[in-house]
């Protein structure tokens, strides 16, 4: 067999160099006499040959070799330029030739024409050093030649991903000089599948076996797509220790030919993967591919008519990262004080940054310090351990984003980009507003996934969760909160534009671009809370945050006062395009059989704003799904005046934003901390706007909600609320429990008086 195709009876861990690492572990598995699927390795001096005799080898080395991995934009561009001089460039004829003998030849072997998997196998993909699992390419369910060859083309670009550059940069290999092998495997038709770690990667714990496990394909698995169930095994006796079954929402399988997501029944969802022998018997071979190694393993297994597969196993690189003890708080020294505006504690290097362009030079766990976040700050802020603003107070951008991504963060510090110094280790302590010089050991709290709201009680009152940031939606999914009462557009949409200003975004990309970008978010959600209602509220940036986003000055005014300026539905009356397309991205989610996906209008001035945009949502046929609620956001004080007439139009439910609705009651700009003093929700003023909403949306027969934290930190708020009829209350993620219990014990007392009073 030529050099350029090898079998994985060929190949062993030693070939790392020709096969790449997922191919010479597939090679080392089957001479070990494991169940893999048959297949073989396109090797690294195939690639080698296409590059030189194509002639592109000079060209990519001419992009690549001075390029600043950290100028982010450089870096985007450069790639996708590698990318298209790999894609279109001619495979030399003997070298396809041999990848189509080769197919042919396995699907001799199995009888027919296979589908194959086609995987990347990197020079330094699936070692012990490093692992750039995920970030090379990998097709599933390819069948016939000229596809396969397609395929490997695609593999071999991947090799110039940004990500995969910046990743190489940093464990020190060269931007340029890694070749590929490529796999093509048989494909696995799997009825069940998922992942094994042979240790425990959480504790490392070497006698702990995890095993994770879905219907179907074990891609929405790896990619955190389905919740799997858990089954935690004893690798000595292979007794089971723990075992949870969890809701699968979907099911990823092949149908004529194509990798498609079938949904599932919750009866469907909720039944058990892996039978207790199934357990064990992959708990075994998982155990054996490690005693072979001599090392914890990461493996992906597949199951297809009762036979197990292998499909790949790497060495697990995070093993052996203890946490390290730090300085007590009495130990410590006290750098500076804040407002405490997310709870938790975090130690990192001090990265300042003036700017959003400076973000390349913020490293994944660093503390991030600035003057103030911004929108398009959120890809940023989720590479930081902590944020730490110097202006802000519990409402600002920095805070509430913090809060729903788990960041522990300081705000108001006034001086904090000036004080602190770069390259610094500290702890941020969210919850007291304390920055300590050095590493303080962090707090841990012992609550396991799957348990929170243990012995919680039950409510009449609904208690949902404000929420905005695709990542958090499986997470947060498993808390006790009856749905999502404010579904932000604001963190998809600068996902979905890749921090791009949505209408230059529109003009590079197109509009189908944008809508399917906004439907995968929003399926997101629907798909981790179903049933459970979600109410999405249409885009709301203002004009200031705009600007912020690339190419937004070219579209944006400058506004004294953005917070009471080119906002809200009055944008959207100005700018109706962009609210059909998010509304045609809901209209496909709810088309796929999510009914509990539903829109609000934000920041709902005066009637005339409705009317336009209720004939919009008509036009889309949302309205004609009987059970679509829309609902307006009550921030502005002339919501009450109107309500009898949004309700005629259609308008189902009001959420208070109470955060405006103080800004606005009080007229105080809220972005500003030469006010915030006076900045209250609980003023008696503001209590009893909300009042006269809730009892009007009574007498309407209108739903009623909330969302802001004052539910949380005044239990007698939530009193209040109970009291005068709200049908239910929002808040961020990490205050869900303390709601619960605010909104139980005023629903307690109101009983208690009523039995009081009847006496």
């Amino acid at each position: 067999m030529p050099k350029e195709i090898k079998w994985f009876n060929e190949l062993s861990k030693s070939d790392v160099n020709i096969a790449g690492g997922k191919g010479a572990n597939l090679g080392e598995m089957t001479q070990a006499g494991l169940p893999v699927p048959p297949g073989f390795t396109i090797t690294t001096p195939a690639y080698r040959r296409f590059t030189e005799t194509t002639g592109i080898l000079e060209e990519l080395k001419e992009l690549l070799q001075d390029l600043d991995v950290d100028d982010n934009t450089a870096l985007q561009q450069t790639a996708e330029a590698a990318k298209r001089v790999v894609v279109a460039a001619k495979m030399p004829n003997d070298v396809a030739k041999l990848i189509s003998d080769a197919y042919k030849e396995l699907c001799q072997q199995e009888g027919e024409e296979l589908y194959v998997a086609v995987r990347s196998s990197a020079t330094a993909e699936d070692t012990a050093e490093a692992s750039f699992a995920g970030m090379n390419e990998t097709f599933l369910n390819v069948r016939g030649e000229k596809d396969v060859l397609e395929m490997v083309k695609k593999c071999w670009a991947s090799l110039y991903g940004a990500r995969v550059i910046f990743y190489r940069v940093k464990q020190g290999f060269d931007s340029w000089g890694m070749e590929m092998g490529v796999i093509i495997q048989k494909m696995a038709d799997a009825d069940k599948a998922g992942v094994a770690f042979t240790q425990n990667p959480a504790t490392g714990a070497p006698n702990e076996l995890i095993i994770e496990a879905a219907f179907g394909l074990a891609d929405p698995v790896v990619a955190g797509e389905v919740s799997p169930d858990y089954y935690l095994v004893d690798k000595k006796n292979l007794s089971i220790l723990d075992l949870q079954v969890k809701l699968k929402k979907f099911m990823r399988v092949r149908r004529d030919g194509q990798t498609v997501d079938i949904e599932l029944s919750d009866e469907e969802g909720n039944r058990q993967v892996l039978t207790e022998d199934e357990i064990r018997e992959v708990a075994k071979v998982c155990r054996d591919i490690e005693d072979h190694y001599g090392m914890g393993q990461d493996i992906e297994w597949a199951i297809e008519k009762d036979k197990l597969y292998i499909v790949q196993s790497r060495p697990i690189t995070t093993l052996g990262v203890a946490a390290t003890e730090g300085l007590s708080v009495d130990e410590a020294e006290v750098l500076l004080s804040g407002l405490g505006a997310a709870p938790g504690r975090a130690s990192g290097e001090v990265r300042i940054l003036n700017t959003v362009e400076d973000g390349a030079r913020l490293n994944e766990g660093d503390i991030l310090v600035t003057v103030m976040t911004a929108p398009d700050w959120v890809p940023l802020m989720r590479k930081a351990s902590a944020i730490v603003t110097d202006q802000g107070g519990m409402t600002c951008h920095a805070a509430i984003v913090s809060r729903e991504l788990g960041i522990p963060a300081v705000v108001g510090t006034e001086n904090g980009s000036t004080t602190l110094e770069d390259g610094v280790m500290v702890t941020v302590d969210g919850s007291t507003g304390d920055i300590y010089a050095g590493k303080l050991a962090v707090k841990v709290e012992a609550k396991a996934e799957g348990v929170v709201g243990y012995a919680l009680p039950v409510t009449a009152t609904k208690v949902l969760v404000n929420l905005g940031e695709p990542s958090m939606a499986e997470r947060v999914a498993k808390m006790p909160v009856e749905g999502i009462g404010l579904l932000r557009a604001e963190f998809m949409i600068i996902e979905a534009c890749e921090g791009i200003h949505p209408r230059r975004f529109v003009e590079e990309h197109g509009a189908e671009m944008f809508v399917e970008r906004m439907y995968k978010s929003l399926l997101t959600f629907a798909r981790a809370f179903n049933p459970r209602p979600i109410t999405y509220r249409t885009m709301d940036f203002r004009s200031n945050e705009f600007r912020d986003l690339k190419g937004g000055k070219d579209y944006e005014p400058t506004e004294a006062n953005p917070m009471i300026g080119y906002r809200g539905s009055f944008r959207y009356v100005t700018e109706p395009d962009l609210f059909m397309l998010e509304l045609q991205a809901v209209k496909q989610v709810r088309d796929r059989g999510l009914k509990n996906l539903h829109v609000m209008l934000p920041f709902v001035r005066t009637i005339s704003e409705v009317k336009v945009l209720v004939r919009y949502i008509e036009e889309t046929g949302l309205f004609d799904d009987l059970d679509f609620d829309l609902w307006v956001m009550a921030e502005v004080p002339s919501v009450v005046y109107y309500m009898d007439q949004y309700q005629k139009l259609g308008v189902r439910g009001i959420s208070i934003g109470s955060n405006d609705l103080t800004q606005l009651v009080l007229a105080i700009d809220r972005d500003s901390e030469l006010v915030a003093p006076l900045f209250r929700e609980t003023d008696e003023a503001v209590l009893d706007h909300i009042r006269q909403l809730l009892e009007k949306a009574r007498e309407l027969g209108m739903k009623s909600s909330i969302c802001g934290q004052a539910p949380s930190v005044y239990p007698e708020y939530a009193g209040k609320l109970v009291e005068w009829g709200i049908d239910s209350i929002s808040v961020n993620w990490d205050v869900v429990e303390q709601t619960i219990r605010n909104v139980a014990s005023a629903e307690q007392k109101l009983l208690l008086e009523e039995a009081r009073n009847r006496r």
